[in-house]
């Protein structure tokens, strides 16, 4: 393995697409993912197979759609023996292979979530910095440790949006030091390193030094139109962690006060409060990403004090988006818009991939295994159903090109204690091809059809639109076959008849 690539692997928790200064966001500052950016290969086209959680990184670590996983759902029991993850077989190449902060493969709520054989040989859990479990929380050992009560700094309720843990006892921060210290120990060797933070996952609750750098008169109201309030009406049986629409414009400051501090900070990362200062909680959001973007710049800076740097690939990415106020919507569930699965993608790997170049093309989460296998040189097994984005990397293939339709579902994902309206068992998929995309649910009432093109915040409904309805047909049927497609190969086959 001598000569093989290290990869850093960072994966942040909801973080959206549109939240990189380098890629547009004159509202926000990432430094240190500005120069990824020049450094890289930028895909600002990346959509998840899940905008929950666990069946999104069931995806993106096996290279395999939810259909072929069968990991549907937050807070599943099990985890199939016969699914192979990309870190096993490294593990099995002789790589190294560490991860620190979430893996959310399996419930983790009760305890350490259940592993499979997964290839990882050196990991610090955290599922989320609360105290909960906290005889499996790496994090929580560490701050106690420090003399810290988890107690005292994490208190029983738990602000939706607002300053929280200092930097120095801030997760993220434990986060890049752990990265440090796996870096320093293992190099001379290939190693495969999960960063896996849990921010900027709600509640939005930074470092009061980060928070201050954020000005919410400054920050513009989030995507919103009057109509809105009457559509989202149609979907408000859906599984989602909030179901009413609301004017982000406008709130009462009384209430947010009485209804942001009413619940445990578990619940509080998955129940948005009634009332809410659209452009606080954005503040919030966006000083979250800039803090992982500082640690994540430590940890760049210790890779290259150390030599390790210029053998580095490094990937960053999200599991799923945000709605963060979006068409009067708060969090996720069973949506679709672009502020929810469309997330961040950047590969850089400046000694043999092309630098500073932007990719239109569409891709998908499911083609990070493939491409992992590529840059290592190893094998892609026929199980794997991504594509290895390599060529645009090498600048083999033009940009603007991969996929002709990504995919996305929602298959009973979130538990019923989070969701704000009574359990539904939701299923939709969806379907984008681009321009247009169209999403379907199993109530076989509702569906949504948009032209992005013409409509780029997804504001009209084309679904019941007569013009549209030849579109729509061929957009049914593109995700009919693209869906079918998804589904497992089964046992291996050993006879030829």
């Amino acid at each position: 393995m001598q000569g093989q690539p290290n990869i850093l692997w960072v994966c942040t928790d909801q973080q959206r697409g549109d939240t990189i200064e380098a890629w547009g966001n004159s509202h926000i500052r990432t430094p240190v993912l500005n120069r990824l950016v020049e450094g890289g290969v930028s895909f600002k086209r990346a959509y998840c197979q899940s905008p929950i959680c666990t069946p999104s990184r069931g995806s993106f670590l096996t290279g395999q759609y939810p259909a072929s996983t069968l990991i549907h759902r937050n807070g599943q029991g099990g985890f199939a023996k016969d699914i192979t993850l990309v870190t096993k077989q490294l593990s099995d190449e002789g790589y190294t292979c560490g991860l620190i902060g979430k893996l959310h493969l399996t419930a983790s709520e009760l305890g350490m979530e259940e592993r499979t054989d997964d290839g990882y040989s050196y990991m610090q859990w955290s599922h989320h910095p609360y105290p909960q479990a906290p005889e499996y929380n790496d994090y929580v050992t560490w701050l106690r440790e420090k003399g810290i009560d988890p107690a005292e700094i994490f208190p029983v309720t738990q602000k939706a949006y607002g300053a929280g843990v200092p930097e120095e006892y801030h997760q993220t921060h434990w986060c890049a030091l752990k990265a440090m210290e796996f870096i320093e120990e293992h190099k001379g060797d290939p190693w495969l390193l999960s960063m896996n933070m849990f921010d900027p996952h709600p509640p939005m609750d930074p470092p009061e030094s980060f928070l201050n750098r954020y000005d919410p008169e400054l920050i513009p109201y989030p995507i919103f139109s009057e109509s809105d309030i009457e559509h989202q009406k149609l979907f408000s049986k859906l599984d989602q962690q909030s179901t009413t629409a609301t004017d982000p414009r406008k709130f009462h400051e009384s209430l947010v006060e009485e209804s942001i501090t009413d619940l445990p900070s578990e619940l509080a990362a998955c129940l948005p409060p009634d009332d809410i200062d659209s452009r606080k909680m954005i503040a919030a959001y966006y000083a979250q990403i800039e803090f992982i973007d500082h640690e994540l710049g430590r940890v760049i800076d210790y890779l290259e004090k150390v030599g390790e740097l210029e053998n580095t690939v490094i990937i960053f990415h999200s599991d799923h988006g945000e709605l963060l106020g979006d068409h009067g919507l708060y969090f996720k569930g069973a949506r679709f818009f672009e502020s929810l699965v469309r997330i961040p993608l950047i590969v850089s790997y400046p000694k043999k991939l092309a630098s500073n170049v932007s990719a239109e093309a569409l891709v998908e989460l499911v083609d990070i295994v493939p491409t992992i296998l590529d840059i290592c040189g190893m094998e892609i097994d026929d199980e794997i159903q991504g594509e290895s984005l390599l060529p645009i990397l090498t600048g083999e293939k033009a940009p603007y090109s991969h996929k002709e339709i990504v995919l996305c579902e929602f298959n009973d994902c979130l538990g019923p204690k989070t969701v704000s309206n009574a359990h539904q068992r939701t299923h939709g998929l969806m379907c984008f091809d681009g321009r247009y995309k169209i999403c379907v649910y199993d109530t076989g009432e509702i569906g949504e059809l948009y032209d992005l093109k013409n409509d780029p915040h997804e504001f009209i409904d084309l679904w019941k639109s007569e013009e549209h309805m030849q579109i729509k047909y061929k957009m049914l049927e593109k995700l009919l076959f693209k869906y079918m497609a998804t589904s497992s190969k089964g046992s291996t086959r050993i006879a030829e008849y």
